[in-house]
C-alpha cells in the first residue's frame, strides 16, 4: 500500500451543557456549526459538528453531548490537548486580546519547536492551543475557507485542526504504530513547561505524515508515572484522521488488521465511513473518508440551522426529537462584531 493518510479529518470531545457549547464554538471562537445531527450509537445526544465555511475535512471539531458523563480526569492513554490552526502570528495577539475581553482563560503566548503558540481553555476545561505556523512553513491550502458569519474577522479565523497531543505512559508502542503502521515520521521535539495537571517539565516529540506540517501532526507526550486518564466532559473521545475514499479506506482496515490491532468494520456514518481502532498507548484512533462531506443533505448556505438525520434515522425523527432538549439557531453576527 503506497497511499498517505492526508492528515487530521476531525476531533471529537465531549460536552455536558450543548447550548453553551454552541455559544462557545460559534460566538467566541467564530466557527461554523456546520452540523447539528445525533450521535449514531446514542440517538438521545446531540453529535455537533463546527468547522471553516463548509466543514472541509481536517477542519472538523466535534462534540457528544453527554451531560451525564463524569468530568474529565488528564492521565495516560488520553488526548491532552487539541492544537488549533491560527493564519500567523499576529493573529495569536489577536486572540489573546479577545480572551481576555471574554474572560477565556489563557496562558501567555510561547514559542515551541519554532512556532508561537497560545494556549486556552473552554467553560469546560477543554485543553487548546492555536498555533500559528513558523516563518517560511508551507501552510496547507485545503480547508480554512473563512465563514461570513463569523463574529471574528476573516484575516484572525481559525483556519482548521493543527494536530493533538497525546498523553501515554510508554513511547515505543505508539510510536512504532504512527511510525511503522499509519506512515508518520518524527519530525521535531519540544518541552512542555510544568502545570497545574503535571508539575514539572516533559518532553514532547512531533510525528508528522504526507507532506507534514499544519493539519497533519500528532505531538506524543510520554509520562510513565501519571495514572490512567478518564475521558469525560472537557476532554476529547477520539481524533480522526483522512483518507479520500472508500478504496484507500478499505485499504487502511487491512493494513491495521496486518498489524495485528483490531479494528472495525467499515462503518456509514453517511456523511463520511469511518473505521475505529485504539493504539498501543489506549487513545481512540479513527479513520474518516473525506467524503460525501456535510452538503450531502443540506443547502450549504444553511448547514447546521436544523436537526439533520441520515436516511436510515429519519424514520425515526419524531421519536429521536422528543428525547433531544431543544438547541437553539446559533444567531449570525452583525456587522459591527465582523468588524472588531
Amino acid at each position: 500500500m503506497n497511499s498517505q493518510l492526508g492528515g487530521l479529518h476531525h476531533v471529537t470531545a465531549v460536552t455536558g451543557d450543548a447550548e453553551a457549547n454552541v455559544a462557545f464554538y460559534t460566538q467566541t471562537l467564530g466557527l461554523r456549526l456546520v452540523k447539528k445531527t445525533v450521535n449514531q450509537d446514542d440517538v438521545a445526544a446531540y453529535h455537533l459538528f463546527y468547522g471553516d465555511a463548509t466543514g472541509h475535512a481536517g477542519t472538523e471539531l466535534t462534540f457528544f453531548d453527554w451531560p451525564q458523563a463524569v468530568r474529565n480526569r488528564q492521565g495516560t492513554g488520553t488526548i491532552s490537548a487539541i492544537l488549533l490552526r491560527a493564519p500567523d502570528r499576529a493573529a495569536l495577539t489577536w486572540w489573546a486580546q479577545r480572551f481576555d475581553d471574554l474572560n477565556v482563560a489563557h496562558d501567555a503566548i510561547a514559542g515551541r519547536a519554532g512556532r508561537a503558540t497560545l494556549p486556552f481553555t473552554d467553560f469546560e476545561g477543554q485543553h487548546y492551543e492555536l498555533i500559528a505556523p513558523a516563518d517560511g512553513e508551507p501552510v496547507p491550502v485545503a480547508g480554512g475557507e473563512p465563514w461570513t458569519g463569523s463574529p471574528v474577522p476573516a484575516a484572525y479565523q481559525l483556519r482548521g485542526l493543527h494536530g493533538v497531543r497525546l498523553l501515554v505512559r510508554r513511547l515505543e508502542p505508539t510510536e512504532n504504530v504512527l511510525t511503522q503502521t499509519l506512515g508518520f515520521r518524527a519530525a521535531g521535539d519540544y518541552t512542555l513547561p510544568a502545570s497545574d495537571d503535571i508539575p514539572a517539565p516533559r518532553d514532547v516529540r512531533i510525528f508528522a505524515v504526507g507532506d507534514g506540517g499544519p493539519g497533519a501532526e500528532v505531538h506524543l507526550e510520554v509520562q510513565s508515572d501519571l495514572p490512567q486518564g478518564v475521558v469525560g466532559i472537557g476532554g476529547v473521545h477520539h481524533v480522526a484522521f483522512r483518507t479520500p475514499n472508500d478504496e484507500e479506506h478499505l485499504a487502511w482496515r487491512k493494513r491495521i488488521l496486518a498489524a495485528h490491532i483490531p479494528v472495525t468494520q467499515q462503518i456509514d456514518r453517511f456523511y463520511f465511513h469511518s473505521i475505529y481502532f485504539r493504539e498501543p498507548g489506549g487513545v481512540l484512533f479513527e479513520i474518516a473518508t473525506e467524503g460525501p462531506g456535510f452538503a450531502t443533505d443540506e443547502d450549504p448556505a444553511h448547514l447546521g440551522e436544523r436537526l439533520a438525520l441520515p436516511p436510515f434515522l429519519e424514520p425515526y425523527r419524531e421519536e429521536i426529537e422528543a428525547g433531544l432538549r431543544p438547541l437553539a439557531t446559533p444567531p449570525a453576527a452583525d456587522a459591527a462584531a465582523l468588524s472588531r
